[in-house]
């Protein structure tokens, strides 16, 4: 996807999370995100694009969470001002990413080879993310994901993500957990996860017999390896301890160290 549908993917998501924020109780909870509330969800969802337009419109070279947090993103708004201050946060960071130059230079989560795109498709993919989590606790059917864009977004995961030293998902003997979408064609639906005892490699030439395989749409493993549908719903074989370190430490947080 060129840069232009990722952001429109970004508004298109973020508007759908405003509606779903307007139509629930704030003291609700979400279910794919144990623990929280809408409240909290609209909160970080609104944080995050704040923190994200603060570095792409100042070309900032750090990580403003740990300088100046408060200051880029604000005072939080009463209660009864949220959804509309989601929606500004919203509005302020697609118009920053449209405007960026294609020669931005600023800090990234993980390396890439144009910080513009890398802020276009991150910021698209965590709202697209949460988008789901507002649709769960409303209790909706899931909005449909095109392929290629859940494709983009296994890619981001496994390459980028988990492509850092922070990763938790780690082994110490040899193994591999092969991720084979079901809908796409051959030589691009395909992941080979190899844990380490530093952190899992990621490559895409066939693998004879791996140690477990998890295959189904790539929109379903897309929303599972971002833990937010349960791997039931795709077709697990082989050896069910892969399946199980994948659901124990590959979750990102927002509260993890940033080590790019």
């Amino acid at each position: 996807m060129n840069i232009g549908d990722q952001i429109n993917v970004l508004r298109t998501e973020g508007e759908r999370i405003a509606i779903a924020g307007g139509e629930l109780a704030l003291n609700a909870a979400v279910p794919t995100c144990p623990g929280w509330t809408v409240k909290d969800l609209l909160t970080h969802i609104g944080t995050v694009h704040r923190w994200a337009t603060a570095i792409v419109a100042g070309a900032l070279p750090y990580d403003p969470r740990q300088r100046e947090f408060q200051h880029v993103v604000g005072p939080m708004p009463h209660d009864e001002l949220l959804v509309d201050w989601v929606r500004v946060g919203l509005s302020h960071l697609a118009s920053t990413l449209e405007n960026a130059p294609d020669d931005l230079q600023c800090w990234q989560v993980f390396s890439s080879e144009s910080s513009k795109r890398f802020w276009v498709r991150r910021q698209a993919h965590e709202t697209t993310i949460h988008r789901v989590d507002a649709e769960q606790a409303r209790g909706d059917e899931i909005s449909p994901i095109k392929r290629d864009f859940a494709a983009d977004g296994i890619d981001e995961l496994l390459l980028g993500f988990h492509g850092r030293p922070s990763s938790r998902v780690r082994a110490l003997r040899p193994s591999v957990l092969h991720i084979h979408a079901i809908d796409l064609t051959p030589g691009r639906g395909d992941w080979y996860i190899h844990p380490t005892d530093t952190g899992p490699l990621v490559t895409f030439n066939e693998v004879e017999s791996p140690h477990c395989t998890i295959e189904g749409p790539v929109e379903l493993l897309y929303l599972a390896l971002w833990n937010r549908l349960p791997f039931d719903d795709l077709t697990v074989s082989g050896d069910p301890a892969l399946l199980q370190l994948w659901r124990n430490y590959s979750a990102v947080r927002w509260v993890d160290p940033v080590d790019a």
